[in-house]
């Protein structure tokens, strides 16, 4: 993924039971996503990048390690935003990697989205696209190294 100094670095994740609701909220907040740099896992970034025509750089299938990809360009500070629709009902063969990108997230302070409900809130804010927000947030995470 190539980084624009002042366009948001989002991920894009979705469980089989959360990739509809995923690809509605991707579609109903398509204009803000087009300003971003996205980046999502591979079946899930398929499916928006169809129903939106947004440019997404695909990662692998989340079970065949996609959600640790996710996790490591956290830790290498490219991503500011995470939109993660994991599915609480179903246990996940890949649930270790799932845990362990949401304690990434945490510990790297990136905020991440588990539902709609949320994920409205962090692309509405003011903070999401502002500029020098993002420049102190990013430097704030090159600290942590």
């Amino acid at each position: 993924m190539e980084s624009s100094r002042h366009a948001p670095r989002v991920a894009l994740i979705a469980h089989d039971a959360r990739k509809e609701d995923l690809t509605e909220w991707a579609h109903f907040n398509r204009g803000t996503l087009r300003g971003c740099e996205i980046v999502a896992t591979g079946t899930t970034g398929s499916r928006i990048a169809t129903a939106t025509g947004l440019e997404i750089e695909l990662l692998l299938s989340g079970p065949l390690g996609g959600d640790a990809q996710v996790g490591a360009m956290l830790v290498e500070h490219k991503l500011d935003a995470i939109v993660f629709f994991w599915d609480p009902l179903t246990t996940q063969p890949h649930d270790v990697d799932v845990k362990a990108l949401l304690r990434l997230a945490v510990l790297y302070n990136v905020p991440i989205a588990c539902n709609r409900s949320t994920a409205d809130l962090l692309i509405s804010s003011p903070l999401f696209s502002d500029v020098t927000d993002l420049t102190r947030r990013r430097a704030g995470a090159e600290m942590l190294v």
